[in-house]
């Protein structure tokens, strides 16, 4: 390479560099999106609340090995506290929104604080894209929004207007409020459907996690449902659909599927952290809850198309990247 084609280079590399502002930058999904930022030496600005939905130590652990990194700022505190001030006029690129509460069955105990959070802090970020004159807004929403009356595989431009949860019916409203922004302010925004997320730092209230720690622990499993089925999804694949939107040259409003397009049966989910955990599970069956979905299943023509993106982890892969980390830690 001539000189001269190295310092372009390295001069479309620095321009390529972008701020980010990151919500939820220490929770499951968002530090392990923060590993793959940094590592391309993005600016973040990240935002978590460290709040006790499940344990704060272990989000503090998420995001350690970062709070010395010269392009890394944290702000410890709700977005809904968050002022433009804060900012200091520095140019925000883009934000990436993936705070939220979280937690299908909870948010039927606490339908008011998963609206303040995950409509009420969305229309806030909103309002910060809008005047930090932000130049892109993604944000995380949910397959929950397709409810059970959507058929198989759900294409974004299903209705997605009977959610069976607090927790969907949040994320649905946050969707619609994102499209109002748009159109008002010309906002662009990517709205990204993640299914059933799981991988390294996984919470502990979602299955993989929680049918891991049962079967290592010789614990039994309670299962819900007969013939329920999941679009399991690692992690990184999640993080490389993110990454994609973000590098999108001209983005202006789009719903995208992040999904593995692969629905397991509840039972061959189970058989397969068995065998990656080298026990037995012991099973107890309840019957399903009225808050959750029978099935879910991404059709990703669109992120195929939009963002030249497919998931690349198997199962039995990401199982075994989730078990190599969760052996790692201090569990009791």
């Amino acid at each position: 390479m001539s000189q001269r084609s190295a310092l372009n280079a390295q001069r479309s590399s620095r321009q390529n560099k972008k701020t980010i502002l990151l919500t939820g930058c220490a929770g499951f999904i968002g530090s392990n999106l923060l590993d793959k930022l940094l590592s391309e030496r993005h600016t973040v600005i990240g935002v978590d609340d460290f709040n006790d939905y499940y344990s704060p130590s272990q989000k503090r652990a998420n995001i350690a090995q970062h709070l010395n990194n010269k392009n890394f700022k944290l702000i410890e505190t709700d977005i809904n506290n968050l002022t433009i001030e804060q900012f200091n006029n520095e140019t925000i690129d883009a934000i990436i929104h993936l705070a939220a509460r979280a937690g299908v069955r909870a948010s039927i105990q606490q339908p008011l604080l998963y609206e303040k959070v995950n409509v009420g802090g969305t229309l806030k970020m909103l309002e910060l894209t809008k005047d930090l004159k932000a130049k892109h807004f993604i944000f995380g929403s949910s397959s929950s929004v397709y409810g059970n009356d959507t058929s198989v595989p759900f294409k974004e431009n299903a209705p997605c207007d009977q959610p069976i949860s607090p927790y969907a019916a949040t994320k649905r409203a946050a969707e619609l409020l994102c499209c109002t922004y748009h159109k008002l302010y010309k906002i662009p925004v990517t709205i990204l459907r993640f299914f059933t997320v799981y991988g390294p730092r996984n919470r502990p209230d979602m299955a993989a996690f929680k049918f891991m720690d049962s079967i290592a622990k010789g614990k039994p499993i309670e299962t819900y449902g007969v013939g329920t089925s999941r679009d399991y999804t690692f992690v990184n694949d999640i993080v490389n659909g993110i990454m994609a939107s973000l590098n999108l040259s001209k983005p202006k409003f789009n719903i995208i599927n992040l999904g593995n397009s692969s629905p397991v049966l509840l039972r061959e989910f189970i058989a397969a952290i068995e065998s990656t955990v080298g026990k037995k599970a012991i099973l107890r069956s309840k019957p399903l809850p009225p808050s959750d979905v029978n099935a879910t299943y991404a059709d990703i023509t669109g992120a195929i198309t939009l963002l030249r993106w497919k998931p690349k982890i198997n199962l039995e892969t990401g199982l075994q990247q989730l078990w190599e980390w969760y052996a790692l830690q201090n569990f009791k």
